[in-house]
């Protein structure tokens, strides 16, 4: 029995529909832009393991930083303790983030960093006597992960409706996506901060804070949006004194063209939800940053005030030293080039796909994240496979999210290959080449 087959036997995969889903691809080894299955067939990692992996698969640095970091202290309870790699990776990223964002919180993923922040915004309200704010905003399509606050402000993200009856309330605004060439996006963006206003005008008193994915909503289908709208949007919140949360989950550490999406947008969150690229894909680690003013109303004579929370992993000494080594990475001299090149390639070759096949739409690109719509994107994932591209296409839509150390070549390669599959298909279907 190979390792595939074992693994069918005894394993429940994420997102996964275990009834029909194929037998899943058995992976032996990775390095830089590419994986290795155990016949060694290799793919070209374009969406980055799940968009964590930002310098490539088993990149040395952060490997080693681990390995000696495991010679000397593996871990430590966090409450009563603290450790080297732990303070040194806060400082580290603090000197990448504006100045008020000068505190820091470990959890152990993405969903967790977002609950933690939405915890947070409530007990601040809370510990201020302001106990009526139970209620959150966020915007129609968003996904912030898969815990129970996560999904209440997630509710419209179609992933969650069986447990929506157990979500807590959520108000929510209108997405106002956006695409090379569209000449409706003032029109919706005027609409979504209507609709905001409104929101705000009526429960304001009772709104603790909004939440949202600076310019790119992920898991939605790599929905965009403008820098300029998430500025009016946040904004107008905090004109009405409410708490605002980036997820930067995904966005943060170089995907959007900067270091984290707040730059583009020119805007201090109250909280920014950092994980995913924190480590460069090797361990999980999460943090959320916030300000010396929702610190301070933590601070208390009582434990009532403080904030009880935490697991049994918090600010694992491993995954901090990853991050030092990644954060090491990302801020040497030529990774902004790397970036851009990136951005380049795909705002290139998304024009020549969009020119030679009339099934494509709404291309779209934001900083070293590319997409486009296709009717029939699901039916593209095994014949990507199939030619060593590992894509995950999310609903119609196809994305590209390549780790940094991707070249021209290689990526210019994937292009061409998608273009020769999409007109393999689409023959087959007689449709879809200009």
């Amino acid at each position: 029995m190979n390792l595939a087959e074992r693994d069918r036997k005894i394993l429940w995969h994420p997102f996964t529909q275990e009834k029909t889903a194929p037998i899943p691809i058995a992976v032996k080894r990775a390095e830089g832009s590419y994986i290795y299955d155990v016949d060694d067939k290799a793919y070209l990692d374009l969406i980055s393991s799940w968009w964590v992996n930002l310098h490539g698969h088993a990149h040395p640095k952060i490997a080693g930083a681990i390995y000696e970091q495991s010679l000397r202290l593996e871990h430590v309870i966090f409450a009563g303790f603290t450790h080297e790699p732990a303070v040194t990776l806060c400082e580290k990223l603090k000197a990448l983030l504006p100045q008020k964002l000068s505190k820091f919180f470990f959890s152990d993923n993405g969903s967790t960093a977002v609950e933690v922040a939405l915890k947070m915004s409530y007990q601040y309200w809370w510990n201020k006597d302001e106990r009526d704010k139970t209620v959150f905003l966020s915007f129609e399509g968003a996904y912030h992960g898969d815990t129970f606050g996560a999904m209440s402000v997630g509710v419209t993200s179609g992933f969650h409706d069986p447990f929506s009856r157990l979500f807590f309330s959520v108000l929510t605004i209108p997405f106002p996506e956006t695409w090379i060439g569209d000449d409706q996006v003032e029109n919706k963006e005027n609409h979504a901060l209507q609709i905001l206003e409104r929101h705000l005008q009526a429960d304001a008193h009772k709104i603790a804070a909004l939440i949202l994915e600076p310019l790119v909503q992920g898991a939605s289908g790599m929905r965009m949006c403008r820098p300029e709208f998430v500025s009016r949007a946040v904004n107008l919140a905090r004109q009405y004194g409410i708490l605002i949360i980036f997820d930067e989950i995904m966005t943060g550490f170089g995907r959007t063209g900067s270091y984290f999406a707040l730059e583009q947008v020119n805007f201090v969150p109250d909280f920014i939800c950092v994980s995913k690229g924190l480590t460069g894909g090797f361990l999980p680690l999460a943090i959320t940053a916030t300000t010396d003013r929702i610190y301070d109303a933590f601070l208390s004579e009582h434990f009532t005030k403080a904030f009880a929370h935490g697991h049994s992993y918090t600010a694992n000494p491993l995954g901090c030293a990853a991050g030092i080594a990644s954060l090491e990475l990302l801020t040497q001299p030529d990774v902004m080039a790397k970036l851009n090149r990136i951005h380049l390639t795909h705002k290139k070759e998304l024009e020549k796909l969009s020119a030679a096949f009339t099934d494509i739409h709404r291309t779209r690109v934001t900083g070293t994240i590319a997409a486009f719509d296709i009717p029939y994107a699901q039916l593209l994932k095994p014949k990507f496979l199939e030619k060593g591209l590992l894509l995950r296409p999310l609903g119609n839509t196809i994305y590209l999210l390549p780790p940094y150390c991707i070249s021209d070549s290689e990526l210019e390669g994937a292009y061409k290959t998608v273009a020769e599959i999409i007109k393999s298909l689409g023959d087959n279907f007689g449709q879809g080449v200009n």
